[in-house]
């Protein structure tokens, strides 16, 4: 199953033996040096030319493979092991001796496209989870491109949170400014200017109200309708303390996906999210949404938090259980150093190999790599592996 990904790594580590250095074993299996060195040595000591040994090295990894490492040698850490899986993160914001890995860096945001969105978000006073929360992929997303599908992340209901997630860089009060109640017509016209195919709503926490912000929500989903009868709308949702009345509401908005991150795996839910949140009742709001007739239910898990396989394995199981349709995986960025640190940088091959886990697992689409966040480029996503094809579906059927 992970023949691809291995590959991948087997020709990082023949073109860059040095890369043991920053090596991190993130596995069930203890890696020893000998094996380190041995695996090394395959394609990198000897005095052949570069471009042979990698051939080589490659070659003889590819045999080995043929014995059949798959879904329990990627559990165990005998696929992927040490800085295949994963490479080993900075003590502090301040340690210059730990380099950012070349796959987490991202270009400066520009372009028409994003101007004019960011232009007519302060017309209109809304605020985009996209700048909050100080995402990567701010650029790529707005810009659309040719081929692409232009996207934002519009946060409703203010910028400022009841919660205080020890991951999240959006501001916390324990009484937030009162709601915007233009906002529902605001958000609606936005979009319809901006000519957007996709477009995810989310907000704060709004524990300060009677019904946590649920029907501002379906208003705007609402509003969002009926200005643009072909938008796709997915809706990243808090979690309304579990209260079934207030999940329903929003699920049966008109919404197209409705979304609630777990955020980590079982085990460091209590670390790592606000006290209020846990991931029993976040997998009841996933299961209440879809039994309220969402046609898809959708989550999104962080690595790199000191998660292990095995436990990120076993939140995918109980996700299917729930009958989530879709999963996504991406890198935890620390926002500031008042944040979690990042306990490792998971590798491109270790995303690729959770990928094709969730996928036999039966997940409708699966998003995984390291810039992936659960919003990221959800117009091209969605569009392409699974509403549109739906969609047209649907009318043959009427046809």
């Amino acid at each position: 199953m992970f023949t691809r990904a291995l590959e991948r790594s087997a020709r990082r580590a023949a073109s860059s033996p040095s890369c043991h250095a920053a090596l991190r074993v993130s596995c069930a299996a203890p890696i020893t040096e000998g094996a380190i060195a041995r695996f090394a040595s395959e394609a990198s000591a000897s005095t052949m030319p570069t471009e042979r040994a990698e051939r080589d090295g490659l070659d003889s990894f590819r045999a080995r493979l043929a014995s059949g490492p798959g879904f329990d040698d990627f559990v165990k850490g005998d696929a992927l092991p040490g800085s295949a899986y994963s490479l080993a993160a900075p003590a502090s914001l301040k340690d210059k001796s730990v380099r950012k890995p070349a796959w987490m860096k991202r270009v400066v945001p520009g372009g028409d496209k994003y101007v004019e969105i960011k232009k007519k978000l302060r017309e209109l006073k809304l605020s985009t989870v996209c700048e909050e929360a100080r995402c990567p992929n701010l650029g790529e997303c707005w810009g659309g491109g040719e081929g692409q599908t232009a996207t934002a992340t519009i946060m409703i209901m203010g910028d400022t949170c009841t919660r205080a997630c020890r991951f999240c860089a959006v501001k916390t009060s324990r009484a937030p400014p009162p709601l915007d109640e233009e906002e529902p017509k605001n958000v609606a016209s936005a979009v319809a200017a901006w000519g957007l195919h996709y477009v995810v709503l989310t907000s704060v926490d709004r524990d300060d109200l009677p019904d946590q912000g649920a029907e501002h929500i379906a208003q705007t989903i609402r509003n969002l309708k009926q200005s643009a009868p072909d938008i796709l709308v997915e809706a990243l949702t808090p979690d309304f303390r579990g209260d079934e009345r207030l999940i329903q509401t929003v699920a049966r908005s008109g919404l197209d996906v409705f979304a609630h991150n777990v955020e980590t795996v079982p085990e460091l839910q209590a670390g790592v999210r606000d006290r209020r949140a846990n991931w029993a009742q976040s997998i009841d709001v996933l299961k209440i949404a879809k039994a309220s007739g969402a046609k898809i239910t959708k989550t999104s898990i962080m690595l790199g938090l000191g998660e292990t396989r095995e436990q990120v394995v076993r939140a995918l199981r109980l996700l299917r259980d729930a009958d989530v349709d879709v999963v996504t995986f991406g890198q935890y960025m620390r926002p500031t150093k008042r944040h979690l640190a990042v306990a490792e940088y998971v590798t491109p091959e270790a995303f690729d190999a959770y990928r094709e886990i969730a996928e036999s697992m039966g997940f409708l689409y699966v998003a995984s790599g390291p810039m992936v966040r659960s919003s990221y480029r959800a117009g091209e996503y969605f569009l392409e592996g699974v509403l549109k094809k739906r969609k047209e579906a649907e009318k043959k059927a009427r046809a």
